[in-house]
């Protein structure tokens, strides 16, 4: 018999939470005229150069149930592939296995990508459809992170959006004056054990596991 999950915050808050669009439009003011304007539907030579100076890209997708997930993939700057001003395909490194977002692409042809500049406070959002390929003759272009991936996410853009540096200039995230210290968040090796729930588990296995998988990060 399965035991209902207790009752959280979320299912307080939900019960008078904005429930349409008009609602919510009543608490902010519309958008200016230039943050419509400068969504477009392909890339401009800007904006390609935006994507080749990027090496880390977060990637939205959610299942046939709408369940969502966000995934970082990174690389090399310029890792991500720019076919032609409505395609990108991004090699799918070595990582875990799960395979959520490659399965979640299938189950629906969309993706979401935020691309991000280390030491920069631009973002490039692109969203679109989206497709696995194993395609030979492309996986042989895509070596940037360090031989031809086993399958490559493709994007078909259909929205193309740089985002205003706001967020980034608030969070500090390139200013390691203003980053915590070290010893003020649980390690990798300390939150993964947590989540495995293995008695049989020490902070020395879980860092040897990870110190391996990091040396053959590329296979």
């Amino acid at each position: 018999m399965t035991t209902p999950l207790a009752s959280s915050a979320f299912d307080a808050l939900r019960l008078d939470a904005v429930s349409d669009e008009e609602a919510l439009r009543r608490v902010y003011d519309l958008p200016g005229a230039a943050a419509v304007r400068k969504q477009m539907t392909e890339l401009t030579d800007q904006t390609r150069r935006l994507i080749a100076c990027s090496s880390l890209v977060m990637v939205a997708s959610a299942d046939a149930e709408g369940n969502c997930d966000v995934s970082p993939r990174g690389g090399p700057a310029g890792f991500v592939a720019v076919l032609d001003e409505r395609t990108l395909a991004i090699p799918d490194a070595t990582g875990n296995k799960r395979l959520d977002t490659l399965q979640n692409v299938i189950a629906t042809g969309r993706a979401g990508l935020l691309f991000l500049i280390p030491g920069r406070t631009t973002t490039l959002r692109v969203n679109g459809r989206a497709c696995v390929s194993t395609r030979p003759e492309l996986l042989s272009q895509l070596t940037a992170v360090g031989k031809p991936p086993a399958s490559a996410l493709v994007l078909g853009i259909e929205e193309v959006y740089p985002h205003c540096p706001k967020s980034l200039l608030r969070s500090g995230a390139w200013k390691p004056e203003q980053w915590l210290p070290a010893d003020s968040q649980p390690t990798s090796a300390e939150v993964t054990l947590a989540q495995l729930r293995m008695p049989e588990l020490t902070i020395a296995d879980v860092e040897r596991a990870e110190a391996e998988s990091l040396k053959y990060r590329y296979e």
